[in-house]
């Protein structure tokens, strides 16, 4: 039976524009109501999940920044958190900084964005409600990156907004050459940057542990390339219509798109067998 229900946010339980549809939010109260629990999965940090999600009593915890962090979201406290050390990131970005792109950090649950970077925002091709979200889950800082990892705690993901398919390339090719690092992405034009051992199928199968549930009593739902380790990883992996097909090609099933509720269409006939056996009782 179905104990526990991995979700990513973006392009796969919220629509185009960011926003919980009336029948995914029915499958959260259906969730609740069979004791299955719902775990947002997601590059996000917690402080930039949907309230609505974090305060549903289906949630009880997330696994944020690509698997990099498992968090108990009743208490907000971080129960696993994968770190990329300090030196390292000094150092890709001393080798990247003359490239106009962003070098954004995750830590201490915030994003940090220099403030002489945070306008290239505005390049990107991206749509206006993606646009929003970026720029209000940012930090804005002024001065040197040098300073600011002094200020802050231990960073578990970078991430790099680029415009220029050769910064991409370059990019790339030096998180590739780095054997600590790993790199997946959630848009065309980021690049998500974590520990080799931080991934939403690592996060995934490390709160199956945590909780004594198998992988193969979840379900997970993702559309892009930094889900493809959770769908891999879950018992059953879900491919949203409008993912990726290298997404698609490792998912055990499809449904339809983030925009026509595809959660909540897949979990429907899911959630009312569970509840027919629960009414039948026991044979």
């Amino acid at each position: 039976m179905v104990k526990l229900v991995f979700v990513d946010m973006d392009g796969t339980f919220l629509d185009s524009e960011k926003a919980i549809s009336p029948e995914n939010a029915s499958a959260l109260d259906a969730a609740a109501s069979l004791g299955v629990m719902f775990v947002p999965c997601t590059g996000r940090n917690l402080a930039g999940l949907p309230a609505e999600l974090l305060r549903h009593p289906s949630v009880r915890y997330a696994v944020c920044a690509n698997g990099a962090v498992v968090a108990d979201v009743a208490t907000g406290r971080t129960l696993r958190e994968v770190t990329i050390e300090k030196d390292l990131v000094l150092d890709l970005y001393r080798r990247l900084r003359d490239r106009p792109i962003t070098f954004d950090l995750f830590a201490d649950g915030t994003v940090y964005t220099q403030r002489e970077r945070y306008p290239l925002i505005d390049r990107l091709e991206l749509s206006d409600a993606t646009k929003e979200f970026v720029r209000g889950v940012r930090t804005v800082y002024d001065g040197s990156l040098e300073d600011q990892l002094a200020r802050i705690g231990d960073v578990c993901r970078l991430n790099v907004f680029y415009w220029r398919d050769e910064d991409r390339d370059a990019v790339c090719e030096l998180i590739d050459s780095e054997p600590a690092l790993r790199r997946a992405s959630s848009l065309p034009c980021n690049i998500e940057i974590t520990d080799r051992s931080a991934h939403k199928g690592a996060g995934l199968r490390w709160l199956c542990d945590h909780l004594g549930v198998s992988a193969g009593e979840c379900i997970a739902f993702g559309d892009g390339d930094n889900d493809r380790t959770m769908l891999e990883a879950a018992g059953d992996g879900v491919a949203m219509g409008n993912a990726t097909p290298e997404v698609k090609v490792v998912s055990d099933h499809l449904t339809s798109s983030c925009d026509e509720s595809g959660v909540g269409r897949y979990l429907a006939p899911v959630f009312a067998a569970i509840a027919g056996q629960a009414a039948s009782g026991p044979r």
